[in-house]
């Protein structure tokens, strides 16, 4: 999507205090679903399994084999994993809690 040039793109921050401010997981959801294309939702959701896969110590390989994307790919998760803290924090944290949801 092309922008006019007087137009300024919203900040991921204000994006993210709208998120942190709603109720619950369903607004947000409903939320990202209105706000999102099917695509860019698809994306996402492969970016969110890709960083879960290698914060539960997945071989970057096998990743790669099982959701069918380059090893670039993975290692631009890799790194994003290994240089800020507070994100793998939270992928660790939130992985974990899907992970026990699907067991049940």
């Amino acid at each position: 999507m092309r922008r006019s040039t007087g137009e300024k793109a919203v900040p991921v921050r204000v994006l993210a205090g709208v998120l942190a401010g709603l109720k619950d997981g369903n607004s947000a959801g409903q939320f990202l679903e209105a706000l999102l294309t099917p695509s860019e939702r698809a994306r996402i959701d492969l970016r969110w399994r890709l960083v879960c896969m290698l914060a539960s110590g997945m071989p970057q390989r096998e990743i790669s084999k099982n959701l069918g994307i380059s090893l670039c790919k993975i290692t631009r998760g890799s790194r994003e994993l290994k240089s800020r803290p507070v994100f793998r924090k939270i992928v660790v944290k939130y992985c974990k809690k899907i992970k026990r949801k699907e067991k049940t």
